[in-house]
């Protein structure tokens, strides 16, 4: 969090770029169709976002949450099967792909991911010139060794990555400013400093 001083005493944090969009990914989640693991994804590059994704089912077809059933699990495949029959697209390739719709091109961006790439979603971004990837969660599959295969992927294919976990600051001001009306007035002195700390919407009716 960067701590930008207004009057003495009082403080308004505000996060820095990477807290900032990786806000931004986690709040992508909140579309995802999946029962297990909901995941966003956020494509930034020169601190503007490109493309979202979250992950689910591919178009026309229905999503685990309309069933209210995993696909993959009630077909009976295991965890090595998983990539021949679950039906969802990761965030990573759904951002992507709607990159590539849109025609905007994606090299040298950064890609936040609330959940470490997958191989295919690896593979994906080495082939589109992604140059960084941070993400929030690491993936713990079942298979740990396969888990560290694609971590070095990333490695073999020149992708800088990361992992963030979000300050309490930042979880703090982010849920204040989602659980209420973002924007409600906040009241002000005659000559301008504020009367009550930022995290305070109190609205300002004068």
């Amino acid at each position: 969090m960067t701590d930008a001083p207004t009057t003495p005493g009082l403080v308004c944090l505000r996060p820095e770029w990477d807290e900032y969009f990786m806000l931004l990914a986690k709040l992508a989640a909140i579309r995802s169709t999946c029962l297990s693991r909901p995941a966003g994804a956020v494509i930034v590059l020169d601190r503007q976002v490109l493309a979202t994704g979250y992950n689910g089912s591919m178009p026309g077809v229905a999503h685990c949450t309309d069933k209210g059933v995993c696909f993959r699990r009630s077909a009976g495949a295991g965890e090595n099967d998983k990539y021949d029959i679950c039906r969802a697209i990761h965030a990573e390739a759904n951002a992507i792909a709607q990159a590539a719709r849109r025609g905007v091109s994606i090299e040298g961006a950064t890609v936040y991911t609330t959940l470490a790439p997958c191989f295919v979603c690896t593979k994906l971004m080495a082939s589109a010139r992604i140059r960084r990837v941070v993400y929030e969660h690491e993936y713990e599959s079942p298979d740990r060794e396969r888990d560290e295969i694609w971590r070095r992927a990333l490695d073999d294919a020149g992708i800088e990555c990361a992992q963030l976990t979000l300050t309490p600051d930042t979880v703090r001001r982010a849920g204040e400013l989602i659980s209420g009306v973002t924007s409600l007035r906040r009241p002000l002195s005659a000559t301008g400093e504020p009367l009550k700390p930022p995290t305070d919407f109190t609205d300002d009716t004068d």
